[in-house]
This record gives structure tokens, sequence and C-alpha cells, in this order.
């Protein structure tokens, strides 16, 4: 299990685009130390998958538009090559978990059912900024930002592989990017939603098994990670969050908190009190959660009246000694109001100390106690 953990979390080097499809060709010809200790059946079954990518790759290329392996992520492609396979990303994660052995009781879904056509994200910002694509939200390698009424559109030219008419941006090659050097947004992220190639708004049907999984539940966590890329691009669908908020079923709705702020929760580079808090995290998800319903009620969210119907429990990290170190890390935190979220919107906060180990990640929350903490709210009544 350790040798496949370490294959498909491995990500191809930075160092140079012919380095990278070199490391590649490496691995899928069956050259490369990451197959050690994986077994001969599992290793044929992993390269005839990334093989069936590597094929694609090659009917797609032209000669002056070869394919960027630079920083590709192993777990990643055997994804795409997979749904390439199947038709179907379901199936692809069902193969990933089945060669992994993950275990039966681990259900992992995905939001959408996308067998048959394209979706990709953008963001509004409260200046009227429109941002498209993924990567252009978090972590761009290059200006992404599109205008309203200017959308750059793909000429059509024989040897093209793009459909007409639809955004050039969201066939840039983003893979190689670093989140250690971003940009401040120039504004908040006002509201996220899903477009098709050609830019146009639309609101996909989500997956009915995720609907059924909410419906058998007693506990949902907004667990660690991008806010506006991650965690509401899964609750912007009709249905998820009115399962949310009228669910008997569900009890707790755990939100931890991420341990700084950083390029799409931003901007940061602006005095504290203007930062994103704690409470804007809960009025993002609210929001997510009610505006494919009901836009009337945004304005109830934004108030913090409808917090709790999302967020039950806010769990938050508590750092270590005080210092220079320190001081400076807290100041990227996103503040805590524990009297206000408790006492005016009804949701508990629990923190957790944290731990820095000194590898320049800053401090993070211990994990054995997330652990308890969680225990101890999934236990409560």
């Amino acid at each position: 299990m350790v040798a496949l953990r370490q294959l498909f979390e491995y990500r191809l080097t930075n160092s140079s685009p012919d380095n990278a499809r070199m490391e590649w060709l490496d691995i899928v010809e069956s050259r490369s130390k990451l197959w050690q200790n994986i077994s001969s059946p599992k290793k044929e079954l992993i390269r005839s998958v990334l093989n069936t990518l590597n094929l694609e790759i090659v009917k797609r290329t032209r000669s002056n538009n070869s394919y960027n392996f630079s920083g590709a992520s192993i777990g990643n492609m055997f994804l795409t090559g997979a749904r390439i396979f199947s038709g179907s990303f379901e199936s692809a994660i069902y193969l990933l978990s089945m060669v992994c052995s993950i275990p039966r009781w681990v259900d992992v879904l995905p939001a959408i059912n996308s067998a048959h056509h394209t979706y990709h994200i953008s963001a509004e910002l409260q200046d009227g900024t429109i941002l498209t694509g993924q990567v252009a939200i978090s972590h761009p390698s290059a200006p992404t930002a599109l205008p309203d009424n200017d959308p750059e559109l793909v000429d059509h030219y024989p040897e093209s592989q793009h459909l007409p008419g639809s955004l050039e941006v969201l066939h840039q090659q983003n893979i190689a990017f670093s989140k250690d050097e971003e940009e401040d947004l120039p504004a908040r992220i006002k509201r996220l939603f899903y477009i098709n190639l050609y830019g146009h708004e639309l609101v996909p049907t989500p997956n009915s098994k995720v609907i059924e999984a909410l419906k058998s539940s007693t506990t949902v966590i907004y667990s660690i990670g991008s806010l506006y890329t991650s965690i509401i691009p899964s609750l912007i669908f009709p249905g998820i969050g009115n399962e949310l908020e009228h669910s008997t079923g569900i009890k707790h709705k755990i939100l931890i908190l991420n341990s700084k702020l950083d390029r799409e929760t931003g901007p940061v580079k602006v005095p504290r009190e203007e930062r994103m808090s704690a409470r804007d995290f809960v009025s993002a998800i609210g929001r997510a959660c009610v505006e494919s319903r009901d836009k009337k009620r945004i304005g109830m969210v934004e108030e913090g009246v409808l917090g709790s119907k999302f967020v039950t429990h806010l769990v938050y990290l508590e750092a270590g000694e005080e210092g220079d170190e320190y001081d400076e890390e807290v100041l990227m935190m996103p503040k805590v109001d524990v009297e206000e979220l408790e006492g005016r919107m009804g949701i508990k906060c629990v923190g957790v100390k944290g731990v820095n180990k000194g590898d320049g990640k800053g401090w993070r929350y211990d994990e054995e106690g997330l652990r308890m903490v969680l225990e101890g709210i999934v236990d409560s009544s």
C-alpha cells in the first residue's frame, strides 16, 4: 500500500517539459523505480490505464501543440485514463478504489455525472471581475481573468483540437503553479458558478447518489481545503443545500476551518479586520446552499440568520507558543469571534491545539487532537 500511495501521489518534475515527458515515458514503459514493491498484476493493470491516456495524448498531439507533463499528478493521470477507458468518472473512481484496496464502507462519489459533458467553474468577485477556471481562481500560472463583455474565443483552424467558439482560457495547460507565490485577488469572491466551454452559465444536475448519501447521513464535515474550488463547487447544485438544511437525520454539520487564508479566501494584503473571518466562511457555505433555490434568502445568510442551518459546529486551530513567528502566522489565520458565532449565530466553536514541525509549513492541526474533537462532536447528542 505504501508503494501504491507513493506512485499515485507522485508529481512529474517541473524542471523542464522534456524531462517531465521522459519521466512519464519511464513510468508507462515500466522503467521507473516507482514500480518497485508493486505486484506485477497491479502494475500491469495500472500501466494499461496510463497507456490508454498516453495513446489519447499522442492522438491529439499536433506539431504546434504538444502536451506539457510538467508537475502532473500520476493519480490524476490514472483517473483521467480510467475515465477515457470506461466513459464514466464514477467508474474511474471505483477502479482506483479497487486497486488501492479501499474498504467497501468508504464511498467516494463525484458530485456530477459528467460522462458526456464538460463543466468548468467561474467566480464573480465583488468588484464585478469574472475569473474563469479553477486554476485562475486559486493559483494562476498566467492572467486568466475575462471581462464580461469581451470573452476571448478560440478561432477554428483545421489543426485545432478545440471546439470553435470555446473559451481559450479553458484550453490552457495549468499544471505548473506555485501556491507559495500567489497574488492577491483584487476583491473577495462573491459567488461561484458553473460554465460550459463557451462561457455560458449553467446549473448541472447533481449525482443522485450524493443526495441519497446525505439522506442517510448523521454527520457532514466540510473538511480542510480550498473553500471556493473544492467545497463550494459541491454545494451549489439544486437539492444539496435543501438536504443539508432540512434533513432530520443530519445532526452535526462540522466546518473544519483552514489554518490560514489563501488566494481564494483573500485578499490578505489588507488590514486584518477586512480579511475573511470564520463568520465569512460560514456565510459563503450558506450562500452556496441557498442561491440555487431562493436568491431572496442570500441576505439572511449574510446577516448570520441562517448560519446554523448549514454549520452547527466550527473547529478552528489554536496555535502554540507566542513569538515572532507565531505572531506573523496568527495574522494569516481566519479570525474566530467565538462570542458572535456561538451567541448570535448558534454555532458551537471548538479549538484544537496546533503543531509546528519546523518544516516550513507553519502551524497545522494536531491529527490526534483533531480526531478526538471530531469524535466528541459526533458522539454528542
